[in-house]
């Protein structure tokens, strides 16, 4: 059975898209980034929690306080990046569930109430988001970067200091430049990675 997605679309956004560790310098604009997140905002959540936020990093002095917190080669190549994301969790999200999911008005109290439960499941559905976002970045045409080598919570302190958001994953983005591309890795077949029961 084939895709109802056609074959350069699958390749544009699986099957030739990779993590690019290059950029050129050519900006990405905020007009690209709005249509990025216009598009993949329709990901589903549970609930409807959309509680993924991005933060774009563009300034020199963001992206320095950034890479203090970076690991090994993670620094250089987000100091060359034309843009970079932080992606964290709202921890607050559900104070938006009665307009986000207004099919269940008390959804916010009935399973949100405690602060524990929601970090759970706001980081959950938040990294499902982040999915989305990168698809989306390959169907702007182009490159993600996404990376965790990062003191998350150093982050959180620079950027965050309230305490309302909880970061997870840094993603630069652009044109790859030139090497973008390690030599593409195996990955697991049908029947490794699929079970019927």
């Amino acid at each position: 059975m084939s895709l109802a997605l056609d074959a350069a679309a699958q390749d544009l956004l699986f099957r030739e898209a990779q993590t690019a560790h290059t950029f050129t310098d050519e900006p990405v604009t905020d007009e690209q980034v709005q249509a990025i997140y216009d598009l993949v905002k329709f990901g589903p959540t549970a609930f409807n929690q959309s509680s993924l936020r991005i933060t774009l990093v563009r300034s020199q002095e963001a992206r320095e306080r950034l890479v203090r917190h970076a690991m090994g080669a993670n620094g250089p190549k987000t100091l060359s990046a034309p843009l970079t994301a932080i992606l964290s969790v709202d921890l607050d999200f559900h104070e938006h569930l009665p307009r986000l999911f207004p099919a269940l008005p008390n959804v916010k109290d009935m399973f949100f109430a405690e602060a524990a439960a929601r970090e759970a499941a706001g980081t959950q559905n938040a990294t499902l988001q982040a999915g989305y976002f990168i698809v989306g970045v390959r169907a702007a045409g182009l490159a993600a970067g996404p990376m965790t080598g990062f003191d998350f919570t150093g982050i959180d302190k620079e950027f965050f200091g309230d305490g309302k958001q909880k970061s997870f994953l840094v993603i630069n983005i652009g044109k790859p430049g030139a090497d973008a591309f390690f030599p593409r890795s195996p990955r697991l077949g049908f029947d490794e990675a699929v079970t019927s029961v």
